[in-house]
């Protein structure tokens, strides 16, 4: 089973960047594709970004495309989301999740969760 924990959240004001960081224990991430996931209050969550196991390939939600980029080190069972240009309906609580192993990229299955961590974006 793996376990994911995010960091990184915080108090950001408009324009501003954050780093988001979500780190693995139980079984390494390599084989594994990974995801960005946010909860705006009061709405589902929604998709945010995916990688694939070998961190070659990317694809982003339409409002995040050109401000933030996934990234991931499989020596260090990490992935991270660098978040540029911060908007206020940025504002969420932001999962990692892992896909089942060896499911490709573009999955829209994803079996492990982190337990989130809040972003806020002030104007």
């Amino acid at each position: 089973q793996v376990q994911l924990v995010e960091s990184g959240g915080g108090l950001v004001q408009v324009g501003g960047s954050l780093r988001l960081s979500c780190a693995a224990s139980g079984r390494t991430l390599s084989s594994r594709s990974m995801g960005w996931f946010r909860q705006p209050p009061g709405k589902e969550r929604e998709f945010v970004a995916g990688i694939s196991r070998s961190g070659d390939s990317s694809y982003y939600v339409d409002s995040v495309k050109g401000r933030f980029t996934i990234s991931r080190d499989n020596a260090k069972n990490t992935v991270d989301l660098q978040m540029n240009s911060l908007k206020p309906e940025d504002t969420a609580v932001y999962y990692c999740a892992a896909s089942p192993p060896w499911a490709p990229f573009t999955t829209t299955s994803y079996v492990n969760w982190g337990q989130g961590t809040q972003v806020t974006v002030s104007s």
